[in-house]
């Protein structure tokens, strides 16, 4: 058996920078990854299955709609997969991404085969979650161009999503402007958190405008975060509803996270490190 963790994915900067002619948007993001996310086991098998555990199961797309079956389908592998799930389902946070490079990392393990150089077939989050393990990356392109960025300071953070799946296509749709300033570069590194995320306050999501009006609910998430006390900062990730909220230290971090789950029962909140050694 293999098994690979599958973090989640977080966009602390999402720049919508064009659209090409066939549709598809070109993007400039920061990219950060979480010491929480799903976990992917796979065994070998005569044909492919899929069994889903965990607290997003029930949620969570089955058949050939999950990623993680079309993975194995790239990597011409068959195996019985578990995907444990615990991350939210379509929340801006790559969890079916995330899942689907595990599981291809999972069945290079177990089968000795390399993964595929192309692996935009499985999304545009696919490619910067495939490199999940170097650390922090700057994706642009389609999501097709991976950089990594060494070097940047771990962050605490809490994550909080209302619980309401918001559909990426929907968020495009409604999207006003498609010809933004990309980040400055270089993206600095070797600095402290406090000036990092300083300088992430300069930065966008110039989906979150979008995303509101699909899902008005990710703007009281906003109002929400800001309030906690020693929030930094506070954005969204990816398409939504993920908003994150930056803190100072982890103490910090974990109170405003037990403040929110008392005051919203319902929605999915986690305290995190991100960008974690």
């Amino acid at each position: 058996m293999a098994e690979v963790f599958a973090p989640a994915k977080i966009n602390m900067t999402l720049h919508v920078t064009g659209r090409r002619d066939d549709g598809y948007h070109i993007l400039d993001s920061l990219v950060m990854f979480a010491d929480i996310g799903d976990r992917v086991m796979v065994r070998r098998a005569d044909v492919s299955s899929l069994v889903l555990t965990g607290p997003m199961a029930e949620s969570t797309p089955k058949g050939d709609d999950n990623l993680v079956l079309r993975a194995a389908r790239i990597m011409d592998a068959c195996a019985q997969i578990t995907l444990e799930k615990t991350l939210p389902v379509a929340a801006g946070i790559g969890g079916g991404s995330s899942d689907a490079a595990a599981t291809l990392r999972a069945l290079s393990d177990l089968t000795g085969k390399q993964i595929p150089d192309d692996v935009l077939a499985l999304g545009a989050d696919a490619p910067v979650c495939c490199a999940a393990p170097v650390g922090a990356a700057r994706m642009s392109g389609v999501g097709e161009i991976v950089t990594p960025i060494p070097d940047l300071p771990e962050l605490h953070a809490v994550l909080v999503n209302p619980n309401i799946p918001v559909m990426t296509t929907e968020v495009f749709r409604r999207l006003s402007n498609r010809d933004n300033a990309p980040m400055p570069d270089p993206i600095p590194t070797g600095i402290e958190a406090g000036p990092f995320i300083e300088w992430l306050k300069q930065q966008r999501n110039d989906l979150q405008e979008a995303a509101i009006a699909c899902e008005p609910v990710i703007e009281q998430v906003f109002s929400t975060l800001e309030v906690t006390p020693g929030c930094m900062l506070t954005r969204m990730s990816g398409s939504g509803g993920t908003c994150f909220g930056l803190y100072a230290d982890a103490e910090t971090a974990a109170s405003a996270a037990g403040r929110l789950k008392e005051s919203h029962p319902g929605w999915w909140v986690a305290v995190t490190r991100l960008n974690a050694a």
